[in-house]
């Protein structure tokens, strides 16, 4: 029988579209900055990056079937296939349809912000989107998922860091600036911190299918302090960002979310249910974005 709509958008796993949001919300607000924003380029982007995020979500689901890592013994939400919601052949075919919907409106992303750039600009820009498609299913579905290997960390920040937040912020201006490797880094250390909670929280389930995330390599404690250092030196490198380039009081406003991250970093560290701060993290990191980039605007 056919799994209902409901079924499928708990499979989308909306709570994750806030990080999602965050990295491009993140480049958005620094092209605003300096009066490059275009909004038919940010409905795309953001647009693609949802359709990234969904497709991440199901490969996910569809992976961890496969390999296990979605047992009895996972202390997160079922997800839809381990469940029997949805078939391994249905969300296999999810999975198809989400990337092919990535990469259309990928296309149309670059054909309007970048039709005016040169064909080696255009062709760079594709490539990355089609790692991003790839990144998104390698996770933990193939036969050798990258996620398994513990370098899902990396790829995080490599993606909902730099590749977004850089990424977006050249599509607006098709320029580069160097100095916002620094908020990108933030962006990306806060999405490395979401995953870090959801590997915490699975590490006994993943410990056991073999998946050797960052916390089932070194163990709670130090996945705990590892989570602290992520907080810290995002906010770290978003302070150091507007030392540089200060101009307003208003630019420290992103200093706010503080209490809520300590809050999060207690949680993660003493509660032995860790899955609610998993949205409060997610959350928490597209408020940082935004309190940043409107503290960037003032």
């Amino acid at each position: 029988m056919a799994a209902s709509l409901s079924t499928w958008v708990s499979a989308f796993r909306l709570r994750t579209l806030p990080l999602a949001l965050a990295s491009i919300g993140m480049g958005s607000f620094l092209a605003a900055s300096v009066h490059q924003f275009n909004g038919v380029v940010f409905g795309l982007c953001a647009l693609t990056t949802i359709l990234l995020q969904v497709l991440s979500n199901l490969a996910n689901d569809y992976g961890d079937s496969i390999h296990g890592a979605d047992s009895v013994e996972r202390k997160g939400p079922l997800r839809a296939v381990q469940a029997g919601h949805i078939s391994s052949h249905a969300m296999r075919n999810a999975v198809i349809l989400f990337s092919v919907l990535s990469l259309l409106t990928g296309l149309g992303l670059l054909y309007v912000a970048l039709k005016d750039a040169l064909v080696q600009t255009f062709v760079t820009f594709f490539g990355l989107g089609i790692l991003s498609i790839i990144a998104a299913i390698t996770y933990t579905a193939g036969k050798k998922p990258y996620g398994y290997a513990g370098l899902g960390d990396i790829s995080v920040l490599i993606f909902f860091g730099y590749v977004a937040t850089l990424g977006t912020f050249y599509l607006y201006t098709h320029t580069i600036d160097w100095i916002n490797l620094l908020p990108a880094t933030a962006t990306g250390f806060l999405s490395v911190g979401v995953l870090n909670v959801n590997n915490i929280r699975d590490i006994e389930s993943d410990r056991n299918a073999g998946k050797f995330s960052i916390p089932v390599r070194i163990g709670r404690s130090k996945a705990v302090i590892y989570h602290w250092l992520l907080l810290s030196l995002a906010m770290l490198c978003a302070i150091i960002y507007v030392i540089a380039t200060y101009h307003s009081p208003w630019q420290f406003l992103f200093l706010l979310v503080t209490p809520l991250l300590i809050k999060i970093g207690r949680g993660v560290s003493k509660d032995s249910h860790i899955d609610p701060y998993l949205k409060q993290m997610a959350l928490t990191t597209l408020l940082f974005v935004i309190l940043f980039g409107i503290g960037q605007l003032l």
